[in-house]
């Protein structure tokens, strides 16, 4: 194109000259414009070749092929980061619900042990007190035993004590086994409350611990179900409400929203009930009957 608006600037330039009779600038300018046409000529000259038209066709659809592609793996790599960093923030979210529950798990361990622990200590407290108050209580009879012994030995030589002394003897140790008495009463009294607070504290730890262990049961069977259900009926995640699949989903499964439909159904079951001996049937599953898996490649097709 630029060569041809060159061209045509020639050729006003040589009308021009010829007009004015500039025979110099005449001249000149018609060597010009012959080279240009020669130059414009060499140019043109391919496109007037058989096939030249259809090869830059195809050049071109080329062209706009790899720009499609490489628009497609743009839009595909942005595709992919996108899902790679929702997945990502997946993972974080349930690496961080993971951690939030290992960590509430270790507080309340370390509460547990703490607590307990406070709990152990004050019970050794308690036996402790309750091993000095036995103890006073046989320093007690020691001294009971002791006094009688050196009483008799005074009689024997001749020296009798007072009733008087006997008598504050006795009260004072009346009196300290009153006080020794009341003290064991009320250490009793603390560690069977310390006791049925263990008890109760163990109590909670296993009810905890079955609840935990009841719960991976229920998630356990739950999974199970959902994969004999995605076996028999499809998975529901990847088939619409719409779905051929499912009016038979709702035949199968009308007895989990319907009272007369589950009474109807163990009525029909009822009737094939035979003993596990029978020669002529056999008892009821406790599950789904599973499909067994292709013996042939056309089976699994139709299957997948």
């Amino acid at each position: 194109l630029g060569r041809v608006a060159r061209v045509t600037a020639l050729c006003r330039a040589l009308r021009r000259s010829e007009d004015e009779g500039d025979e110099a600038g005449w001249a000149r300018a018609r060597e010009e414009a012959e080279a240009a046409l020669r130059e414009l000529r060499e140019v043109v000259r391919p496109l007037r070749e058989p096939g030249y038209g259809e090869a830059l066709r195809r050049k071109a659809e080329r062209a706009r092929k790899r720009r499609l592609r490489l628009q497609r793996r743009k839009h595909e790599a942005r595709a992919a980061k996108e899902e790679e960093a929702a997945r990502a923030a997946e993972r974080e979210a349930k690496i961080d619900q993971w951690r939030a529950k290992c960590i509430q798990e270790v507080e309340e361990k370390n509460r547990e042990r703490e607590l307990k622990a406070a709990a152990d200590s004050v019970l050794s407290e308690v036996r402790k007190k309750q091993a000095d108050t036995k103890r006073m209580m046989d320093v007690l009879r020691g001294l009971e035993k002791l006094r009688k012994l050196r009483k008799e030995a005074a009689a024997r030589k001749g020296v009798c004590p007072p009733p008087s002394a006997d008598e504050a003897f006795e009260n004072q140790v009346e009196s300290l086994k009153t006080l020794l008495k009341t003290r064991t009463e009320l250490y009793e009294a603390e560690e069977r409350a310390l006791r049925v607070m263990l008890e109760g504290e163990q109590e909670e730890e296993r009810k905890r611990e079955m609840e935990k262990k009841q719960k991976k049961e229920r998630e356990k069977l739950l999974q199970q179900k959902l994969e004999m259900d995605s076996k028999l009926f499809g998975d529901p995640a990847e088939f619409p409400l719409a779905h051929l699949l499912q009016p038979f989903r709702d035949y199968y499964l009308q007895a989990e929203h319907s009272v007369a439909a589950l009474i109807q159904i163990r009525h029909e079951w009822d009737q094939y009930l035979v003993p596990a001996d029978h020669p002529e049937g056999s008892c009821i599953p406790p599950g789904w009957v599973l499909p067994s898996l292709p013996t042939n490649d056309t089976w699994a097709t139709a299957v997948r």
